[in-house]
Formats: C-alpha cells, sequence, structure tokens
C-alpha cells in the first residue's frame, strides 16, 4: 500500500478494483479543511480517463506492470499473435483490444506488451514508424502556395495525409501517437 500522497505522473496502482496511471497529480490545501489530493487516472483495461479526489491520509494498493519485448508474427482471424524472443513462446491477444495499434503494426516488428499479473494490457509502439507508401493520388500542379496535402495509403492500409510532393514507393515516418505523417524516414 502507497499513501495517495505519493503518488506521482506514471504509477500504477490499484483502486476499486480497477487497474489505473497516474496522468496528473496536484495536491490541494485550504485555510481550515484537510489537504486533498486530486488525481487524474487511466483505467488500464478500458482506455477511459477520470479525476478523483482523496484524502490526504487515504491509501491505494501498488501495481506492478510488466513490460516484455515481443515480435509480432501475423494476424490470426480475430487474434493478433505475438513471440517472445527469447522462448519462442507465442501469446494471442484480441484484435478488438489493439484496434488503434494495428493500425502501425508490420510483420515482424519488435513491440513492447503490458501485462498486469499474466492479464495482458495492450502493445506499447514506437512514437515514431517508417512506412513505405503504396498509394497516393497525383499531386495538382500550381497546388503548393497552401501548404496542401493529399491523401496516401501505408502498407498497413492505414491512410494518412501527406505532402504533395511525396510519391508511391517512398518511406514515411508516421506518428504512431496521433497517426500523422512526421517526414522523410
Amino acid at each position: 500500500m502507497i499513501s495517495v500522497g505519493d503518488l506521482r505522473p506514471g504509477i500504477t496502482f490499484l483502486y476499486e478494483g480497477n487497474l489505473y496511471v497516474v496522468l496528473d497529480y496536484s495536491h490541494n490545501k485550504t485555510a481550515r479543511a484537510a489537504a486533498n489530493i486530486r488525481v487524474k487516472m487511466k483505467n488500464l483495461r478500458t482506455g477511459s480517463t477520470t479525476e478523483v479526489t482523496f484524502g490526504n491520509s487515504e491509501k491505494v494498493a501498488r501495481a506492478h506492470i510488466d513490460k516484455d519485448k515481443k515480435q509480432y508474427l501475423y494476424k490470426d482471424g480475430e487474434n493478433l499473435v505475438f513471440m517472445d524472443l527469447e522462448t519462442y513462446e507465442q501469446i494471442e491477444i484480441p484484435a478488438a483490444s489493439l484496434e488503434w495499434e494495428i493500425n502501425f503494426l508490420k510483420e515482424s516488428d519488435e513491440v513492447e506488451v503490458t501485462s498486469f499479473e499474466g492479464e495482458v494490457l495492450g502493445v506499447s509502439l514506437p512514437v515514431n514508424v517508417p512506412f513505405k507508401v503504396i498509394e497516393t493520388e497525383p499531386a495538382v500542379k500550381g497546388d503548393t502556395a497552401t501548404g496542401a496535402s493529399k491523401n496516401a495509403t501505408i502498407e498497413t492500409g492505414y491512410q494518412i495525409k501527406v505532402p504533395l510532393f511525396i510519391s508511391e514507393g517512398e518511406t514515411v515516418m508516421v506518428s504512431t501517437v496521433d497517426g500523422k505523417y512526421q517526414g522523410r524516414a
């Protein structure tokens, strides 16, 4: 158990049977009332965020999150298959729980799989990942005065906006945080 006064951004803990990570923390003290600790936290199972105000003397259970490097192998129907690089053990993660991440996963990519007591929580991707542009619209000559962009499809099938000078076959960097073009690779 840890005191809520010791909570800081990035710390994971159990509260009311759910697993949370601290996003923001503030300590509020008024003149006559006891100190309050306001915590903005994200549920690691559902992805929802919430704010809770704790009393200064409350305690929560600390949760240890395991992070293992795994290699993405393939999509098998409704599941994504990952392999441990040391033991060659394979695990399956439901594709429904990785809806955003699947847009940026290529076969043989190495990712970090996070888990809590054997329950897989998700996949951590690198911030910027290189992808090959497999399809893009042709640029319209003279349409460059406003910093125009066009649609492009990367090798995973995800569509992004790219500058007009990017053509098919080029490799571009894409942010896995917001899915936007970051530059040429």
